[in-house]
């Protein structure tokens, strides 16, 4: 196998060699000049609020030479909403300050109004009621039979109400 391909190798060889097949002629060298801004400026933004998925975010950015500022705020899932405001420069580097903020208002607590206090006017109490001890219980015996159980019957005696057990 190796055979075939040495063969097969010397013969484009050979054709190339022999100027059967054309040779392009060699490509001059083309420099490439970028330009180059020595004091670049761009400014842009984006703002993306997607009501179906609840997807809220937003950003802008400008630039002057080498200082760059920017913002950029999103919606994180705690119901918060984070703000980065940020500055780069060849001096101080990259400095970035978070803020973040609830995405429901709190209510405005609002005092309110004092109660209007009137004096009640002035009626006697009743006197309170009193109630008699309850009498002790008066206890008649059965007279004693010696073939049965003996029968107590107990009786409370009041002023208004009478029971008997």
């Amino acid at each position: 196998m190796a055979f075939k391909f040495t063969i097969l190798f010397a013969a484009c060889i050979a054709v190339a060699s022999a100027g059967v097949v054309p040779v392009a002629a060699p490509l001059a060298a083309v420099a490439q000049v970028e330009e180059y801004d020595p004091h670049p400026q761009y400014t842009y933004g984006y703002d993306v609020k997607d009501a179906i998925s609840g997807d809220s975010k937003t950003q802008v950015e400008t630039r002057d030479g080498d200082i760059v500022q920017g913002q950029y705020s999103l919606n994180d899932a705690d119901g918060y909403r984070r703000i980065v405001d940020y500055t780069a420069d060849p001096v101080n580097g990259f400095n970035a300050v978070v803020r973040r903020e609830p995405l429901v208002a709190a209510a405005p607590v609002v005092a309110a109004p004092a109660p209007v206090v009137r004096a009640a006017p002035v009626v006697a109490a009743p006197a309170p009621l009193a109630y008699a001890a309850a009498p002790a219980p008066i206890v008649k015996a059965a007279p004693l039979i010696a073939a049965g159980p003996a029968i107590v019957k107990t009786q409370y005696a009041s002023p208004l109400i009478s029971y008997a057990y």
